[in-house]
């Protein structure tokens, strides 16, 4: 089932936490998810009779033993739309969701739910400057990592000359790009458009990348999918 589009205006801040270990969303992409332990099947049944939010946020490291409880996680998360849901026989369910918006997670709520609740707060970018020096020096440092996938290379260069703004190109090339976790969540917290670049650039210079990234599996796309809303 596909929804209509969020008007963020009517986001009140209590947000259902979705903690992942080695995953960072950013806004605008487009990502599949799939459901599986029970608290977080109520979280996204709850979120699917409501609002369909859900804020995806890393955990910290050590979560281990503590994971079936409460483990300390980030404080800068992703608020995300559910647009697409299946519900499978056995209960769990495959979504598809799109970024919204960086929210900082302010305090965590009581509540009887099997899942976690937090109070949060957009935490838009600071920076609305084009800084076009960035795009093409982010382009300059991305098309080279891409000379074997050629259907990349052209939705890639269509990418870098398209309307989105450098803070979402940082946004999506932060997601596709094989950089560290730590990296994508230091991307995450970043709120100023030219720090995120600077920083971006940075990792894609840094010598840590793999010289030509590995062709994509079947059915994934390079870049990832992504709404410029």
């Amino acid at each position: 089932m596909k929804s209509d589009a969020f008007d963020l205006d009517s986001f009140g801040g209590t947000v259902r936490l979705f903690p992942l270990p080695d995953f960072v969303l950013f806004p605008h992409v487009v990502a599949p998810l799939h459901i599986f332990e029970p608290r977080y099947r109520q979280m996204t049944a709850d979120a699917l009779g409501r609002d369909r939010l859900l804020a995806l946020v890393l955990l910290k490291p050590g979560f281990e033993a503590d994971y079936e409880a409460a483990p300390p996680i980030h404080r800068m998360a992703c608020l995300a739309q559910i647009i697409q849901d299946e519900k499978l026989a056995d209960g769990k369910y495959n979504l598809l969701v799109r970024g919204l918006c960086r929210v900082r997670l302010e305090k965590e709520l009581p509540t009887e739910k099997l899942y976690r609740l937090a109070q949060s707060r957009p935490a838009p970018d600071v920076d609305q400057r084009s800084l076009p020096e960035y795009r093409q020096e982010l382009q300059e440092a991305t098309l080279p990592l891409l000379h074997q996938l050629s259907p990349a290379i052209e939705q890639m260069k269509a990418l870098f000359q398209s309307p989105l703004p450098l803070g979402s190109l940082c946004d999506v090339l932060s997601f596709a790009l094989p950089i560290s976790t730590d990296s994508k969540q230091a991307l995450l917290g970043q709120l100023d458009i030219e720090q995120r670049a600077r920083r971006l650039i940075h990792e894609l210079k840094s010598g840590t990348l793999p010289e030509v990234l590995p062709r994509p599996r079947e059915g994934w796309k390079f870049p990832p999918e992504f709404s410029p809303n």
